[in-house]
């Protein structure tokens, strides 16, 4: 990958002035290369990583990976079904995975309940959608490669015998 896209995607927030200056390079250059990254779609957004329970907005969300078991089309594979499940606004991120399961989902609701009516009422319907299998995120530790929290002290007490 290119040395611009490594320290672009470990901060976003590095100027094309401060790239230049890594690199050696020329900082129109570089200004240029990522508006034809960005022109190709290669590069398709900038963001934050924010903690988001320390905010305390997840009191109000509720997060589950559901894992789907799809049954491909002929020609198509899973990209059909694909589409059809992640243009639902409750899914946040899609992937084609190995294993028992085909695509594994990434869904917010305000609770339980609206992702329990999300999977009954939407995803199990689908034709192609053969299972489901739902687990809810309890805690986040690390996203994209940092972590979100510092580990806390063990407050257990020591037991000798």
């Amino acid at each position: 990958m290119d040395e611009i896209l490594e320290i672009l995607e470990k901060d976003a927030r590095t100027t094309p002035g401060e790239i230049a200056d890594m690199l050696g390079m020329d900082e129109k250059e570089v200004k240029e290369k990522i508006a034809k990254y960005e022109e190709k779609g290669i590069i398709l957004g900038y963001k934050a990583v924010i903690n988001k329970e320390a905010l305390g907005m997840m009191k109000d969300k509720v997060v589950a990976l559901i894992e789907a078991k799809v049954l491909p089309e002929k020609n198509v594979g899973f990209d059909n079904t694909a589409r059809k499940i992640y243009k639902f606004d409750e899914v946040k991120t899609c992937y084609l995975v190995s294993g028992d399961y085909d695509l594994l989902l990434v869904v917010e609701g305000k609770d339980i309940h609206t992702v329990a009516s999300f999977v009954a009422e939407k995803l199990s319907p689908m034709e192609s959608v053969q299972a489901t299998r739902t687990h809810f995120m309890l805690k986040k530790y690390k996203e994209d490669g940092i972590v979100l929290a510092s580990p806390e002290e063990d407050k257990r007490m020591a037991i000798s015998i």
